[in-house]
């Protein structure tokens, strides 16, 4: 069984966020993050970590089969796409000038919508 960890880790990628995969099988993939899992600090993204999950007949797949599904894949194995130029970046936060916390791509200093 896994063991949580007791240190918190701040997830600085979100749920619709276009980022690319920078290690594992399906490294250099881009796509846009489905879901994130906090508790296991994982990430499910679009087109990414393809597996094949075999299924019984049910009644909303009457035949069964091998299904193609997107599994998670660990946080530090992707990297958010700069939106100003299009290259991989890490994320901070800062105050904008409403006052609001927002994040920004490192690289260009671009805010992240």
């Amino acid at each position: 069984m896994a063991q949580k960890s007791n240190t918190t880790h701040k997830i600085k990628i979100k749920k619709g966020d276009l980022v690319k995969v920078i290690a594992g099988n399906s490294k250099g993939v881009q796509g846009k993050v489905k879901e994130v899992l906090i508790d296991a600090n994982r990430a499910v993204v679009e087109g990414a970590n393809i597996v094949k999950k075999h299924t019984k007949p049910s009644a909303a797949n009457p035949n069964g089969g091998i299904i193609e599904k997107e599994a998670a894949i660990n946080i530090s194995n992707i990297a958010l796409i700069d939106p100003k130029t299009g290259a991989t970046t890490r994320v901070g936060r800062k105050v904008n000038a409403d006052g609001k916390i927002v994040r920004y791509a490192k690289k260009s200093g671009e805010e992240i919508k």
